[in-house]
C-alpha cells in the first residue's frame, strides 16, 4: 500500500506548530530565568536600630542611598543618615 502524500500547506503548517512551540518554550524559560535572577539580588540594608526622639511614632519609612527617612504619626517626616545615624533633616508635613 502506498502512504499518502502529505499536501504541501499541511506539512508548512506542521512545522510552523513546531517551530511556534519551540519559541514558546525558550520564551518561557527565559522568563523564569529573569524573575529568578531579577529577584534573588541584593536586598538593601536595613538599619540595626533606629533612635527616635522622646514621643514619636514611626508610620512609614523609606531609604536612599546614603540616607533613611522615617514619617510618623505626627507628620512629620525625619532624615536620618545612614553612616552616623544622626538626624540630618526634619521636613514638617501640612
Amino acid at each position: 500500500m502506498d502512504d499518502p502524500v502529505e499536501p504541501a500547506n499541511l506539512r508548512f503548517l506542521r512545522r510552523l506548530v513546531t517551530m511556534l512551540t519551540a519559541v514558546m518554550i525558550a520564551g518561557v524559560i527565559i522568563v523564569i530565568g529573569l524573575l529568578v535572577t531579577r529577584l534573588n539580588r541584593d536586598t538593601p540594608t536595613l538599619p540595626d536600630q533606629i533612635a527616635l526622639p522622646d514621643g514619636t511614632v514611626a508610620r512609614a519609612f523609606t531609604q536612599g542611598p546614603d540616607w533613611y527617612a522615617i514619617v510618623t504619626t505626627d507628620d512629620e517626616i525625619l532624615i536620618f543618615d545612614r553612616l552616623t545615624g544622626a538626624l540630618r533633616q526634619t521636613v514638617r508635613i501640612d
